[in-house]
């Protein structure tokens, strides 16, 4: 079994911090103002394990490309969904679908995932994503047209960023 590695790395999207098996990645986080503040985001259990990641490595240079403006959905990279509920891995798959530049509202993503009627639960699976960019949530918004919450550092003020990048402007 290969061991946890992990990559803290700095984007236009501040510093970004990654830990993967292989080619198999377990949690990504971004928005930090420093290394170490990426670094203290991550899951402390799946961190005590990890060893230093090489900077070069293809999934670091693909992030930085997107923070730069770089269209990439990401749909190659394995992510490692860890122990979850029926739902969540659903409604996380389908988030993942969702193609760089749209977005989605909350309740079409809930029946997108066969539970009409939960897009509160949505919500809260968003907020819990262990892997926003690989799994887009930041494309999940209300159905009135608000942006909603965003769990990222800068909260809804990164999510717009995020759309903005990714409609080019």
């Amino acid at each position: 079994m290969q061991p946890d590695t992990l990559f803290v790395f700095p984007s236009r999207l501040k510093w970004m911090a990654v830990i993967a098996a292989g080619t198999t990645v377990k949690q990504l986080t971004f928005g930090h103002r420093t290394a170490a503040a990426a670094k203290a985001a991550l899951d402390s259990r799946l961190l005590a394990g990890a060893i230093p990641g090489d900077k070069d490595s293809s999934l670091v240079r693909r992030l930085q490309a997107y923070a730069s403006g770089t269209v990439d959905d990401f749909h190659d990279i394995r992510i490692d969904f860890g122990p979850l509920s029926p739902f969540r891995r659903r409604v996380l798959e389908q988030c993942r679908r969702i193609p760089y530049g749209s977005t989605v509202g909350y309740a079409e993503l809930a029946a997108k995932a066969g539970c009409p009627g939960a897009a509160r639960a949505v919500g809260n699976c968003m907020a819990a994503n262990r892997m926003p960019l690989l799994i887009p949530c930041h494309r999940v918004v209300c159905s009135d047209g608000r942006l909603g919450s965003y769990s990222a550092p800068g909260g809804p003020e990164t999510k717009r960023r995020l759309l903005a990048l990714e409609s080019g402007n």
